[in-house]
């Protein structure tokens, strides 16, 4: 482990139902949040997810597979069905979902206190879990800092006018929030990605990513911006994709100090040549997981070799 810095995550796992041209159903162990939490606990950080898990096939499925990366597992026990969602991909390899979710998260208690909260996705929208999500988040605030990726799945978002309100109340609860340019264009379709991003800032977090695919990442910090290309990789699907940007991201913060006690202060005199790094990083986490089937993010030996290959951040 590499230090003591306890991170959280509160939100769905998900059963892959992975479906391609040609081929067999495959069933991954997947959840935007759990991914995040998977890709923590691989490279080396002491994690725990906070969810809901059935006591059937898919749910043992993804304890197994959290608990091989050290991920700690705390669920409300209300013995609801593993939510599952039918990932389909196309010839390039581009996933598209259909779910079958159900979230309603009752309140539980962290067995430590945590130094770091990261939540999103379907967890801090789908009621009557989204509360419970928030509430948590709330009362963990003054003593952690918070991370959130909205990771928009337009089927489970309901009214887009009520979703817009959710996902802007997550964005000013946060430190640090990180959006897909798809998600952007869903929440605010006549707002060109980047003014949508400065706004968000003006909101409360220190700093805001958003991701654009092949066309890399961007980083949006109070009068700065950094940049970096998407690592050329051959591309097998693109699933958990942005969930490795997140955690290789986590891990590159907690790595300068910037997550935890004092973080939230640090954080809002974040540089650029720091903020690059952090960029790399989470470039360097996705390319690794898109050149091979499934959520599966890089552990601490694929991430440094994934770096060798990494652009240069450009302000």
């Amino acid at each position: 482990m590499l230090d003591r810095l306890a991170l959280l995550v509160i939100g769905e796992c998900v059963a892959d139902i992975v479906r391609e041209p040609g081929a067999a159903d495959r069933v991954h162990a997947g959840g935007s949040p759990a991914n995040v939490a998977y890709g923590l606990a691989r490279l080396g950080r002491s994690t725990t997810l906070l969810t809901q898990l059935g006591q059937d096939a898919n749910g043992r499925l993804i304890r197994d597979h959290l608990a091989s990366a050290g991920v700690r597992v705390r669920t409300d026990g209300c013995g609801a069905p593993t939510p599952s969602a039918a990932v389909t991909l196309d010839d390039a390899g581009r996933a598209t979902y259909t779910f079958e979710i159900t979230w309603s998260l009752a309140p539980v208690t962290p067995e430590r206190p945590a130094q770091h909260v990261h939540t999103g996705s379907i967890a801090a929208v789908v009621e009557p879990g989204a509360g419970t999500v928030l509430a948590t988040v709330e009362a963990l605030r003054a003593t952690a800092t918070v991370s959130y990726d909205p990771n928009v799945r337009p089927e489970l978002m309901g009214d887009h006018t009520e979703a817009v309100r959710r996902v802007e109340r997550c964005v000013a609860l946060s430190d640090v929030v990180k959006a897909s340019d798809e998600d952007l264009a869903w929440l605010y379709p006549s707002e060109a990605p980047e003014k949508a991003a400065e706004r968000w800032l003006r909101s409360g977090p220190a700093v805001v990513l958003v991701t654009r695919g092949a066309e890399g990442a961007s980083a949006f910090l109070p009068g700065a911006t950094s940049s970096v290309a998407a690592v050329p990789v051959p591309v097998v699907d693109t699933v958990g994709a942005g969930d490795a940007f997140m955690s290789g991201t986590l891990h590159a913060l907690a790595a300068h100090g910037l997550l935890g006690e004092g973080g939230r202060a640090r954080l809002r005199s974040l540089d650029t040549g720091t903020l690059g790094d952090v960029l790399r990083h989470g470039a360097a986490s996705a390319a690794v997981t898109v050149a091979r089937a499934g959520a599966l993010p890089p552990d601490a030996e694929e991430l440094a070799a994934g770096l060798t290959r990494a652009p240069v951040p450009k302000a």
